[in-house]
């Protein structure tokens, strides 16, 4: 176009302009409406000349459709979306056909895509990628697997009249006959109880729980005894060690550093209280995974029991990786754990056997961003905080009573001080501290100021701290934790000056006190930095004027407390007269009870996890943190059902309406999976044996029937274990005997429709128990920091050594060893404990030389063995044939046979009963679950 035409244009142009202006005509000049692009018309044509040879109905390279919209949307095998509806900017299909992947051009041969079609392609994604069904398929992938149908409760089926206790025998007796199989007749006493025991305490009984079952002739009696087993705190310490090997707890970090955590025994504790309580199963889940939002802050160990790689990397590719790793573990063992589910697979893609997309793992993913490996405070439910008021002014009564006694003022103490002071009127109180008891920089975890029954100095009634100055650099160290109501180390405030500084608190309006407690740290864990020279002063004026300040309180030092939190070290009875002095113990002995009553409820710091919203998650490519796609929300498997949550919802809400989903009654898995792992841990193997997959990839139900009637039967019953389990034990299936019989195993080799029950090794922490048991050495010290069976070499990374000399201490049970990672413990570790690295849902059985020679030669054992010998003499006196007779009771429930007590006694003669308790440690009969 020559420039006298573009002026020739732009003169009409203005002479139009000027024409509309003078004479009001209006001109519009409207741009054209984009065509709507159509499937139908536009874009199917477009796959069937350039796709549907490769990636249509009768072959689909990579797992991939174009005419799908599943496949569209969720990317064949590769989990990579072809398209992002509304946005193909974003979308790979465009990237494809493009030749923006240099490696990955589409179509491979041929004629590539025109310009026009690759603009019809942008514009139909951009309009929102609709498109007809020729498949007929969803968009969001659906199975007729059979754990994922609902929950349907079944009818019992006729037995033809064979006995049965409830409807578990009618379910098993029909499978037998099917088979052309018979139940076995009903075990003795002996074997019954035994079995009870061991199956749900994981310890024998005892000769005379024997003989008073033996003895009993009540129709109930059985009853009685399920009812006593499931009552006892030994249950609880059993079945939490089936959940801990579950979701893979341990108590170092693993990796090379393998590093202690001290403070994650809380969960484990925790897992124990609940199993013993029979805390409802779904409360149980939800608090596991939201832990904090229900007053179960210790709860929420489940998310970081796993293990931890603390040395980061400079390469930022390795250490988004590293952080991928530690959400994979933990979206992996809440799908295995509590669904039986892989969802780890789909990581990188779409699951190859299960309705679980790579949207869905990145949804889950989205869930749990803001969890963060580490410790934190335990908050003290509502019941525990009163708790604990009610006794601290019962030790402030009683140490005043004490004060008055003796003349002298309690010594300083880390963990709590009080003082007291004439009612004074006050708005501002300044706590000074003038010198530490190691000269560091002071350090105080809360300061409490009492108005009658009222803490008037928290923030949450106005009160306003000030300070001389803080440490810098610290977010558990801050000016606003020195009222905010929570105490410990983790809430404190520290000085940037070294012996000395200040901090004061504004009342919202003057109050009348009388008392003022403070303490460095209340949950007991540090005694450093305590004030001990300080002087407390109050005013009423306000800090712009000149004011006065009275001294209300102070300490000169020589009170000051040696760093220990024994009460003892407080006070000196020696030069009292013998009245005053007697009634001062009384005194101290009193508060010295009441002061460990509040040690034990007052709040302490457990490695449980933190918490902080996340930033935006988004779907990665073949699971490569810098390939990132899609921005997804967080959500659920969308197969079963969805969330409902925002991109932005907050990180709490997150956990909690996911918890809230996996315990949903309409959920086709979760009471599915429970009630199979209680069936695997009664009879040695579940109704589905691959216990952690109910997916397409796992074995289907033996007794489907059975398992659904079980999983409606624990939700119908609120969620109770116990529940469960009294029925199983009450099932002549549990009561038969255990002998085999040729024919039976020859239709059924592994008894799997159990016409018999299986007998099976105990497991290692069962057998450790045992042996202790039997031997009376046996501490059943419940709760706290567990024991150690190695001796560490602290370096930077941890050497673990097995420990090689035992005493008290190392005979608690085994599930309150500490569980190193990497290590096995020495003697009973090669019985097939765990992995703790690893989820555990079910242990191998190996048989191997060194379990005999650990259980025969170790000098754990062997000093057992001793020991068993010394109780035998004990109990039973010098005769020994006495003494073998209890071991026979001690150690199988019965008495030796003639053959059984002149073999021993012969043995016993000339080697020692110590040598015959080995070997009786060492028998089939007392390893195994008869």
């Amino acid at each position: 176009m020559t420039g006298r035409n573009v002026l020739l244009i732009l003169f009409a142009v203005l002479c139009q302009t000027v024409l509309c202006q003078t004479h009001g005509w209006r001109f519009d000049v409207q741009a054209a409406e984009p065509e709507t692009i159509s499937f139908q018309r536009h874009i199917k044509p477009l796959f069937e000349q350039h796709c549907l040879k490769c990636h249509g109905p009768t072959k689909q390279k990579n797992g991939f459709r174009v005419d799908s919209p599943k496949n569209l949307l969720s990317g064949g095998d590769s989990g990579e979306p072809a398209i992002i509806p509304g946005s193909a900017k974003q979308s790979y299909l465009i990237k494809l056909v493009t030749g923006a992947d240099p490696d990955l051009v589409m179509p491979p041969k041929g004629n590539r895509l025109a310009k026009s079609e690759i603009d019809m392609l942008r514009a139909w994604i951009d309009q929102g990628g609709k498109m007809s069904n020729p498949t007929g398929e969803p968009a969001v992938q659906k199975t007729d697997h059979w754990s994922f149908q609902p929950i349907v409760r079944p009818q019992p089926p006729d037995t033809d009249g064979m006995p049965v206790a409830n409807p578990i025998d009618s379910f098993m007796a029909a499978k037998l006959t099917a088979a052309g199989l018979h139940r076995s007749q009903p075990a003795d006493r002996v074997t019954l109880i035994r079995r009870l025991y061991f199956v749900m305490h994981g310890l024998p009984p005892t000769p005379m729980e024997i003989e008073r079952f033996v003895n009993n002739s009540n129709d109930n009696a059985y009853a009685g005894i399920i009812d006593r087993v499931l009552k006892s705190p030994r249950y609880g310490e059993r079945w939490a060690q089936h959940w801990l090997d579950l979701v893979r707890f341990g108590e170092t970090e693993g990796f090379e550093t393998n590093r202690e955590r001290p403070n994650a025994w809380p969960y484990r504790d925790y897992v124990i209280q609940s199993f013993n309580s029979d805390k409802p199963f779904d409360q149980f889940v939800r608090e596991q995974l939201a832990g904090d939002a229900l007053e179960a802050d210790v709860a929420t160990g489940f998310l970081v029991a796993g293990p931890h790689d603390i040395v980061k990397s400079p390469d930022v590719n390795l250490t988004l990786m590293q952080r991928q790793d530690e959400l994979a573990d933990l979206i992996n063992t809440t799908g295995t754990a509590f669904l039986g589910l892989t969802l780890g697979c789909a990581r990188c893609h779409n699951h190859k056997f299960d309705p679980v997309s790579q949207v869905d793992y990145y949804a889950l993913q989205a869930v749990f961003a803001g969890v963060q490996h580490g410790e934190r405070p335990i908050s003290l439910p509502v019941d525990a905080a009163t708790r604990r008021a009610e006794l601290t002014k019962q030790a402030e009564k009683l140490g005043g009573q004490l004060d008055q006694i003796t003349g002298v003022r309690k010594a300083v103490s880390p963990l709590n001080n009080l003082e007291r002071l004439q009612p004074t009127k006050a708005r501002f109180i300044r706590f000074t501290v003038l010198a530490t008891n190691n000269g560091a920089n002071p350090c105080i975890d809360e300061l409490e100021i009492f108005a009658g029954d009222k803490n008037v100095a928290l923030a949450e009634h106005g009160a306003k701290p000030t300070c001389s100055s803080t440490l810098p650099g610290y977010a558990i160290h801050k000016l606003e934790h020195i009222n905010d109501g929570k105490s410990g180390n983790s809430h404190s405030w520290i000085s940037n000056e070294r012996g000395k500084g200040w901090i004061q608190i504004e009342l919202a309006q003057p109050e009348l006190i009388d008392r003022i407690r403070w303490a460095r740290d209340r949950a007991g864990r540090f005694a450093d930095r305590l004030p001990v020279r300080y002087v407390i002063e109050a005013a009423t004026e306000d800090a712009t004027e000149d004011r006065r300040w009275r001294q209300i309180a102070s300490s000169d030092g020589r009170r000051s407390h040696n760093g220990t939190t024994s009460t003892t070290a407080r006070y000196r009875f020696n030069h009292l007269p013998a009245q005053q002095a007697q009634r001062a113990g009384e005194l101290l002995a009193e508060l010295q009870k009441t002061e460990a009553a509040i040690n034990r409820v007052t709040q302490q710091t457990a490695y449980i996890g933190k918490f902080a919203q996340p930033g935006p998650t988004h779907r990665l490519y073949r699971g490569e943190p810098m390939a990132k796609r899609e921005e997804v929300t967080p959500d659920a498997v969308a197969a079963i059902g969805r969330l409902g949550l925002k991109k932005n919802s907050p990180e709490q809400t997150r956990r909690l309406r996911l918890a809230e989903w996996i315990v949903d009654r309409k959920h086709p898995l979760t009471a599915r999976v429970l009630v199979n792992r209680l069936w695997q841990h009664h009879f040695g193997t579940g109704i589905v044996d691959t216990p952690s997959d109910f997916g397409a990839n796992g074995r289907r139900p033996t007794h489907p029937q059975l398992l659904d009637w079980l999983a409606s039967e624990l939700i119908e019953n609120d969620w109770s274990i116990k529940h469960i389990h009294r029925l199983i034990l009450s099932s002549h299936t549990f009561q038969q005997a255990n002998l085999p019989r040729s024919d039976h195993l020859k239709v059924d080799a592994d008894s799997r429709l159990l016409w018999r029950f299986p007998p099976r090794r105990l497991e290692a922490e069962a057998i450790r128990d045992s042996i202790v048991s039997v031997s009376g050495a046996i501490d059943l010290k419940m709760g706290g920091p567990g024991f150690s069976g190695f001796e560490v070499q602290k370096e930077n990374v941890r050497h673990y050594f097995p420990k090689k000399l035992f005493g008290p201490g190392d005979w608690r049970r085994m599930v309150y060893m500490t569980r190193v990672r990497q290590e096995r413990e020495s003697v009973f570790g090669i019985f097939d404990c765990p992995d703790l690295s690893q989820v555990v849902p079910n242990r191998s059985r190996s048989t191997t030389p060194l379990q005999a020679l650990n259980l025969f030669n170790s000098r754990f054992v062997m000093q057992q063995a001793g020991l068993f010998a010394d109780r035998l003499k004990s109990q039973a006196g010098d005769r020994r044939a006495g003494q073998l007779q209890l071991a026979f009771q001690l150690c199988y429930g019965r008495q030796p046979q003639d053959d059984e007590l002149s073999d021993a006694l012969e043995v016993a003669a000339r080697h020692g009963m110590a040598t015959v308790c080995r070997a009786i440690l060492n028998s089939n009969e007392f390893l195994f679950i008869p």
